[in-house]
């Protein structure tokens, strides 16, 4: 699809600002809504109290009275990043609280799908729990939580998808998106409002005098934050103030080694530099080997991975997540060339405003992936389908800014009872579940409900950036002054700048990357990359200039460190006769 480079403008009444701090800096946070420099302070005491959450002293209360009385908890995840560092989470704070007896469940997606269900709670039964806690799910599960509830469990619910219209009888829900809660931060990860809970019942237990009376050590919270930041990033929740304030404390937690080993052996095995980890790290290393337990077998080994506090066996099952990863990569690739031979057969001017892929040979851990990668391909929402119990399709869908893809599925939910089984999610991404044989009618269905929400302006894809960079800083300490700014995330995006540029150098290395050699007005030579380039149109020796949309990258190599250009797009310039 096209793109298109666009400049992020600055609104007069912003230009009193941040009047003191660096230009480019200024520049980037204003265009990011950041108007006061109280905004930067990324110091714990800066979050929003647990106190403004609806329903938290409900929640607390229940799980107090369970842990003091020692009887069982069982933690029901789910099967993503976020679920497997929430369960994490739970389980570290709920052990350090002094829980004697407190297990997980972590539903396997092939066999129950997704949370609470009752035939989850069938083999919840077996741990023989007085609380079930859900964490990352739950919101969505109204039979499940009515099933437990039968069987004379309580359940509390903490949580961060959209609720439905109506919402499970549990004991408590935790969840800042349900109606009438007044927590300012909507954007928390499950990881970060299970966090929030831990926060509150740790609260609670002292002012009991729990602490005390059991001999046990007041808990150290900040303990978490590692876990706490790895699910928010992997999540990609926008990255609000208050996100960044947990994301930032986790990151350097991180970078100074005092995380767990599970986090420590997973950046060891992608080959990534703790000390000098940037979210993107985070993000694409390793969040990516822990979902692909659960991708391709069972999230319980990555959530054993977090839980070890043994470096040796946390490097043995981080090891084996690498291996699951690279067979995810294959299997992944196998499904795109497949996905995008099936797009071939669609007239670029023809395509739907909603796209829908399935075969039959296609791995229902891998189709968000998948989904994702289509949507930027050809920037439509996607679903990608693939087999799931009998008779029935999985769905994963993901969307572009400015049409909220959860609402759609719910409007056709609404419009065509039972077309949808099941559905869940944000604005970005969701999951559903419908019979194989109304796969072609929801297809039509989708890209009408979404033709009907989106203008062909819409589906132009945009590149924005933060404008032009004088010669002056196109250096190393402007790179190492941005880098060290963020943390940058979604909907607070790592800074893109453009400009147009001579062409000094022009060479593919690895096979499927462009190394380039540029010039700015004639100034000095800067090295750049471009990742994944079309193989058919570069290199292309015939060009002279690009206009590039770029970030500062710093390249490390035999420890010299230089600034490296890495470009996001390039649009065609001056071509040779």
């Amino acid at each position: 699809m096209q793109k298109k480079i666009i400049r992020r403008s600055l609104s007069e009444d912003m230009r009193s600002y941040l009047s003191d701090m660096h230009p480019v800096l200024r520049r980037v946070y204003l265009a990011r809504g950041v108007h006061d420099v109280a905004e930067l302070t990324h110091e714990l005491e800066k979050l929003q109290p647990y106190s403004s959450l609806l329903n938290i002293d409900q929640a607390v209360s229940c799980i107090a009275h369970t842990l003091m009385t020692q009887q069982s908890i069982l933690i029901v995840g789910d099967f993503d990043a976020d679920g497997a560092t929430s369960t994490a989470v739970a389980i570290r704070a709920l052990r350090s609280f002094g829980a004697q007896q407190v297990n997980f469940l972590v539903p396997n997606r092939f066999e129950f799908g997704y949370g609470l269900t009752p035939e989850l709670v069938e083999v919840a039964k077996t741990f023989q729990p007085a609380l079930i806690i859900t964490v990352d799910n739950g919101i969505a599960n109204h039979s499940g939580v009515a099933a437990a509830k039968a069987a004379g469990m309580r359940v509390v619910i903490t949580d961060h998808h959209l609720p439905a219209a109506t919402l499970p009888e549990a004991d408590a829900i935790v969840n800042p998106n349900q109606l009438g809660d007044a927590f300012p931060s909507k954007n928390l990860a499950g990881v970060g409002v299970t966090f929030y809970v831990m926060l509150a019942l740790r609260r609670y237990l002292l002012d009991q005098g729990w602490f005390v009376q059991q001999a046990l050590p007041e808990p150290n919270m900040s303990r978490l934050l590692d876990l706490v930041a790895l699910g928010t990033i992997a999540d990609l929740v926008p990255l609000d103030y208050n996100n960044r304030i947990l994301v930032h404390q986790g990151m350097r937690r991180m970078r100074a080694k005092l995380c767990s080993p599970g986090v420590l052996t997973l950046f060891e095995v992608s080959g990534r530099d703790i000390t000098k980890a940037m979210t993107s790290d985070v993000g694409f290393s390793v969040a990516a080997r822990l979902n692909a337990a659960g991708r391709l077998n069972d999230m319980s080994l990555g959530i054993d991975c977090l839980l070890c506090d043994d470096y040796s066996r946390a490097r043995e099952m981080a090891l084996t997540l690498h291996q699951l990863n690279v067979e995810r990569r294959s299997i992944e690739q196998d499904m795109h060339h497949q996905a995008l031979a099936a797009m071939a057969t669609v007239h670029v001017n023809k395509l739907p405003y909603g796209i829908c892929l399935f075969d039959e040979s296609w791995h229902q851990g891998v189709i968000g992936i998948l989904a994702a990668r289509i949507k930027e391909r050809f920037y439509r929402p996607t679903i990608i389908f693939a087999p799931g119990k009998k008779g029935e399709l999985k769905g994963s869908a993901r969307s572009i800014p400015n049409l909220h893809i959860r609402d759609i599925l719910a409007d056709i939910a609404v419009a065509y009872p039972g077309l949808i089984m099941r559905f869940g999610g944000h604005a970005m991404a969701a999951g559903l579940s419908i019979e194989s044989n109304k796969l072609v009618e929801f297809s039509e269905i989708f890209s009408q409900m979404v033709a009907r929400k989106m203008t062909e302006d819409d589906l132009s894809q945009r590149v924005w950036t933060d404008g032009s960079l004088g010669h002056e800083y196109l250096n190393l300490s402007t790179a190492e002054l941005l880098r060290d700014a963020g943390p940058w995330g979604q909907r607070f995006p790592e800074p893109v700048f453009d400009d147009v540029f001579r062409i000094v150098d022009q060479r593919i290395v690895g096979d499927k990357h462009l190394k380039l050699a540029l010039s700015k007005d004639n100034g000095r030579v800067l090295d750049a990359i471009a990742f994944y380039v079309d193989l058919r149109q570069w290199p292309n020796h015939r060009c002279q200039t690009i206009h590039a949309a770029y970030r500062l990258d710093i390249n490390e190599y035999n420890g010299r460190r230089s600034v490296q250009l890495i470009v996001e797009h390039m649009e065609l310039g001056s071509v040779k006769e």
